[in-house]
């Protein structure tokens, strides 16, 4: 099972099936998933995606989390993740993704932060990565400002990708 957690302005808890249409509808917004490869045009595969990925067991510890601001508990702000990569692994990936109305209040890098200290302190991780798309400037702020750094260039699904990690060491020195 996965912890709740509460940040100055957030409250994330394990996502759940009652969290799809919110998913769905995010997902739908040509800009929330531009630089991201997925079945988002093909309804019935996107709904199939994601009640696998809702429904899935990722091990102790790992898993997805919705984010709702406080001031507004049933205000559905996104998701953030910490699974294995491509939900097999061996690599565990950090992730996240926001509504547009969301973006650019800083509360992706906030909601990252417990979950940060739960891959290294709670679950005992001795590293993680984010892979991100080039383009995708405003996560790579978001994991620069975390303390990931640039370590390889990827690909997924055809797509150029730059993998970011954090160690533990690196996480422990903040």
């Amino acid at each position: 099972m996965l912890p709740t957690f509460e940040t100055g302005r957030l409250i994330l808890r394990p996502r759940t099936l009652a969290d799809i249409d919110d998913c769905l509808a995010m997902d739908r917004d040509p800009e929330v998933t531009r630089f991201i490869p997925g079945p988002w045009g093909d309804p019935e595969a996107h709904r199939l995606f994601l009640t696998s990925r809702m429904e899935a067991d990722f091990g102790d510890g790992l898993g997805y989390w919705s984010i709702f601001a406080k001031e507004d508990p049933k205000q559905f702000l996104g998701w953030i993740l910490l699974i294995p990569v491509d939900a097999v692994g061996p690599d565990i990936e950090i992730g996240w993704r926001l509504n547009r109305f969301a973006w650019g209040k800083g509360y992706a890098t906030e909601a990252a932060r417990p979950v940060l200290t739960h891959a290294f302190g709670t679950h005992g991780l001795e590293r993680l990565i984010a892979d991100i798309a080039p383009g995708n400037t405003a996560s790579i702020r978001v994991a620069e400002k975390l303390g990931l750094s640039p370590t390889r260039e990827t690909t997924y699904l055809g797509q150029p990708f730059a993998s970011y990690q954090m160690t533990r060491d690196a996480f422990e020195a903040r």
